[in-house]
Formats: C-alpha cells, sequence, structure tokens
C-alpha cells in the first residue's frame, strides 16, 4: 500500500513554504491562520491520496463558500478568482521511494470550491490535468518540451455532475491511456511528439503496481475538533463511524469490549499508561446495564491511591479533561489509527503536566507511518516535546520535528517554519517568536 509523507506544504498566492515533518507543531496567535492550513493540508491530502473532490465545508474545517475562502486581493486589487496550494513529499510503494511534487490550482466551480488544476511532478516529468477553461485539458512536460491533449467535448460536465469522481476521470482517461492515440498530443515546446524514451519515462511514473503516480487509495486523514464531544451519563450502543468530536469514542469501547476482547486489553493497557503519567485516571472501564451489547452502558474512571484503589466513577463525573482528551489519545493509540492525523487545541481543559504528556504521546506516535500536525496554544506540550528529543526518550531526531510559527503583521501572516537542535533549542526563531512566549514570563518575573 502506497504511504505518503508530506515535507513541504506550499501557499502560492502568499509565497510561503512551510516545512512538514512527522511531528509539526503548529503556533502563534488566534485568527493567524493555523486551522486554515490543516484544512488545505486536509484538501491536498484528499486529492492526491484518497483522490476525490475536497469538501472544504466538512466537519471540522467548514471555510465556506469559494469566496468566503479565497483571499479579498488579487491582481489590481480586485478579489482574487483561484488560489494555490500544493506539497513535496517522499511517495513509498513496497520497499522503493520517491520524491514528487503535487500543486492544486482551486477556483470556484457552481457555489463550491474544487481543483481547476492539477500537477503532479517527478524526477523531471509532471502531468497537468487543467479544467480552469471549461474543458479538460491534460499536459505532459519532461526536460526535452510540453504535450497536451484535449479530453472529448462534454467531459467537463460529466466531471461538473459527479465531482466525487473527479480524480477517477482524470486517471483513466487522461494518464491510463496517455500512450493511446499519441497523434492527439500537441507540442507546446519542443519536439512535435513525446520521444519514446519521454514515453518509457511516462509509463514507470503511471503504471498501477511499480510506478510513483498515487494509486487510488480510500486511507482518510484524522481531524480532531477543537472541543469534543461532551460526557454523557449513559450512553447506547451501535457502530459508528470515525467522527471530528469524538462521539464515537464510547460505542467503539463498548464494541471492543464485546467481541474484541483481546484488542480491548490492549488499547485500554496503553489508555491507563497514558492516564497514569498524565495524572488523569489510573483505570477505565466499560459498565454495561445488562448481558446484552444492545444495553446502555457507561464509561467510568478511577484513581488509586498510596494504599489502595478509590472508587469508579462516571466519566460525566470527573470533569472536561479526561472526556476531552479520550478521542485525541484513542486516535493515537488504536491499532488502525490513520496516516495523517489534524489535531486542533488538543490540550483543551487539561492541566499543565497533562499537557505536558501529550507532548511525549505525540514524540512517541509519530513516525515513518504516521504523520502529525498539531496546532496548539500550550508551550508546556511544545516545551516536553523538544525534551524529549533532547534526552532521547523517543525515536524521533531533531530534523523530525517542525515548529511553525504563524506571527501576523497588519493584515498579512508569515508561517516561520523553525527546527530544533539536539539539546531542544530552537533555531532560526524570529523576534516576534520570543515575544509570543516571553513576554507573560518576563513580566512575571519582574524583568
Amino acid at each position: 500500500m502506497d504511504q505518503i509523507t508530506l515535507q513541504n506544504f506550499r501557499c502560492f498566492r502568499e509565497e510561503q513554504t512551510a516545512r512538514l515533518a512527522p511531528l509539526t507543531i503548529l503556533v502563534g496567535q488566534n485568527s493567524a491562520g493555523k486551522t486554515s492550513l490543516l484544512a488545505l493540508v486536509r484538501a491536498l491530502w484528499d486529492i492526491a491520496y484518497r483522490q476525490r473532490n475536497p469538501d472544504f465545508k466538512e466537519d471540522p474545517y467548514d471555510l465556506g463558500s469559494f469566496d468566503e475562502i479565497i483571499h479579498n486581493r488579487g491582481p489590481g486589487g480586485k478579489r482574487a478568482d483561484s488560489f494555490e496550494a500544493g506539497f513535496s513529499g517522499e511517495i513509498e510503494r513496497g520497499k522503493k521511494k520517491a520524491k514528487i511534487n503535487f500543486d492544486v490550482v482551486f477556483s470556484r466551480q457552481r457555489s463550491g470550491t474544487t481543483p481547476g488544476r492539477i500537477r503532479v511532478g517527478w524526477r523531471g516529468l509532471w502531468i497537468e490535468f487543467d479544467l480552469l477553461e471549461g474543458e479538460l485539458k491534460v499536459r505532459i512536460g519532461t526536460k526535452r518540451g510540453v504535450w497536451q491533449r484535449s479530453m472529448p467535448e462534454g467531459f467537463a460536465d460529466l466531471v461538473e455532475d459527479e465531482p466525487e469522481r473527479l480524480w477517477t476521470y482524470f486517471y483513466v482517461f487522461g494518464v491510463a491511456r496517455a500512450d493511446e492515440n499519441r497523434s492527439e498530443w500537441i507540442s507546446l515546446h519542443g519536439p512535435s511528439r513525446p520521444s519514446e524514451e519521454d514515453w518509457k519515462k511516462i509509463e514507470e511514473f503511471i503504471h498501477p503496481v511499480h510506478g510513483y503516480f498515487p494509486a487510488p487509495q480510500q486511507r482518510p486523514s484524522y481531524a480532531s475538533a477543537p472541543v469534543r464531544s461532551k460526557p454523557r451519563r449513559t450512553y447506547d450502543p451501535g457502530p459508528r463511524g470515525r467522527d471530528s468530536e469524538g462521539d464515537y469514542i464510547p460505542p467503539f469501547f463498548a464494541e471492543m469490549s464485546f467481541h474484541s476482547k483481546r484488542q480491548w486489553a490492549a488499547l485500554r493497557c496503553a489508555l491507563e499508561s497514558f492516564g497514569k503519567g498524565a495524572g488523569l485516571f489510573d483505570e477505565i472501564t466499560v459498565r454495561p446495564f445488562g448481558k446484552k451489547e444492545s444495553e446502555p452502558f457507561q464509561i467510568q474512571v478511577r484513581k488509586f491511591g498510596s494504599r489502595s484503589k478509590g472508587p469508579s466513577r462516571n466519566l460525566i463525573d470527573v470533569g472536561y479533561g479526561i472526556s476531552q482528551v479520550l478521542p485525541v489519545i484513542t486516535e493515537l493509540l488504536r491499532d488502525d489509527s490513520t496516516p495523517l492525523v489534524l489535531l486542533q487545541q488538543p490540550e483543551v481543559h487539561l492541566h499543565p503536566s497533562a499537557q505536558a504528556a501529550l507532548g511525549t504521546l505525540f514524540c512517541n506516535a509519530a513516525g515513518p507511518n504516521r504523520q502529525l500536525i498539531v496546532e496548539t496554544h500550550s508551550d508546556h506540550l511544545l516545551d516536553r516535546v523538544r525534551m524529549d528529543v533532547r534526552d532521547g526518550t523517543t525515536m524521533l531526531k531533531p530534523d523530525d520535528v517542525s515548529i511553525l510559527f504563524f506571527e501576523r503583521s497588519d493584515l498579512d501572516v508569515r508561517i516561520h517554519s523553525l527546527r530544533i537542535d539536539e539539546e531542544g533549542n530552537i533555531l532560526d526563531a524570529p523576534p516576534g517568536y520570543r515575544r509570543f512566549f516571553m513576554e507573560e514570563t518576563n513580566r512575571l518575573i519582574g524583568l
């Protein structure tokens, strides 16, 4: 199965590049664009990896219509008619890896926002699908030249009627059949036709098994809302899919406790290990109100004292901290976690030591097979990440962590890509970063 690791996020209109790593932490003032970056990353992931049209109104990132998303300033001060974003990354197929570039121009389609132009590049070769002018044009570029082919009339209407199949149409009609009817390809630059060497390189890239053109997959990313679902005194069982607020967590626990006892025991052990380290709970259980799985149940936790175990308490009776963090830690600890996890303010309602414990969890969860992008306002979480990398308590190396600092200047925002060294020190920090984290501390100690 393919695995894509995002390495650099690009926003072309703002001419900014943000370095992404196995663990990327977003910090900065409110309303500085951190959530928008998460939404764009998910949109690019949906196009490149799930190969479907992104939904900019899907929870937890409801960015609205195209006119609500687009920057007000275009050429000559007019409202822009498109926006661009992309990433460079590494795609792994089997034991082989390759660097790819993936760029998208988003435009208005009816009232929605859709990818109007998609370009995938690899080793001096790129393939582009262009719908901006109302008809689909496929272009191929190599070091020798650029060639274009227009798709049949009415093809754009077909895509517009079924936008969820956009990428399938692109792949089947534009790429998989790229070498059919070679006479239909028109030269835009260079020789009149691609050479046999060009076709061989194209075929190598788009081969459905051995190539590097992203093959259709259905593995989604997971995105959490900044405020998760409220705890309830009792829950009703029933299968539920993942959701951004974590409503699925209690039924998921109950279903595992009835049908997958071994997996539930392993997950429960991992949850309790985190709970103990964070000072939140020592034990978590599912308490059914009957012997049938169709009957209501409760989620209970308890703390252990030095000499005896405390009483089991309903999740709703222990404050919001535990219920707010359960969806986050469960998603990272379950054995079928998604390859890309996008988290907004996972530290909500947690005390400082629990916030720091999240930093350790993120260090242990991020790696070659899972990428985490975390928006946070917690310096306790960030400091723990720096210390864990410094102390070697995690497999992550300094280059595996990226800190993106969003700094507002008037109406614009600049994204600073910061690194940490082997001692956990922040590298390349602008003056604004120091002010952002140090002003209140300096005021407290009288500096």
